[in-house]
């Protein structure tokens, strides 16, 4: 089964074993109604159960079943969190995770190789996509302007881009 990480555990909030989340989903509470989850700390993964969670401010507070105090929560700041793949929900067609594109192989039309998806972000306007290659480009991920099309089968995006630029 493969895993998706949706965040890491920043910090400790209150002294009854309540974490700080910082969180890659949207809307950033969102990770908070996945109830099983996955922490990576220190290379070794261990199950744990989300018993409680809230948007506090601009980030996330829960709180983790068998966590019941500071001195236990303080083991898994800087821990990754994940999930299973399958707890995902289907998108529609032409939308895609993130996770999914990653990785994958990006060709101009006219077949030139680009490189590989390193990354993706948001920024306010559209999501970017980072490419490495021979150096790195950041492509804007704009359907169907740039992003022409996305074959996740073939591990594959064309895209309508100058490779000069």
């Amino acid at each position: 089964m493969s895993r998706v990480v949706l965040g890491r555990v920043s910090g400790l909030f209150g002294v009854q074993g309540w974490i700080k989340v910082y969180s890659h989903t949207e809307p950033r509470e969102n990770i908070a109604t996945y109830r099983n989850w996955h922490l990576q700390c220190n290379g070794e993964w261990q199950s744990v159960r989300v018993e409680q969670g809230r948007r506090h401010g601009k980030g996330v507070v829960v709180k983790l079943a068998g966590i019941e105090d500071r001195d236990q929560a303080v083991a898994l700041i800087g821990c990754d969190i994940a999930i299973e793949r399958d707890q995902l929900p289907p998108l529609p067609p032409g939308e895609y995770y993130w996770t999914d594109l990653e990785g994958l192989r990006v060709v101009t039309l006219e077949g030139t190789e680009l490189g590989r998806v390193s990354h993706l972000f948001a920024t306010g306007a559209n999501d970017v996509m980072a490419v490495q290659g021979e150096r790195e480009r950041l492509l804007p991920f704009v359907q169907p302007d740039v992003i022409r099309r996305v074959d996740l089968e073939q591990g594959l995006i064309e895209v309508d881009w100058d490779p000069d630029f």
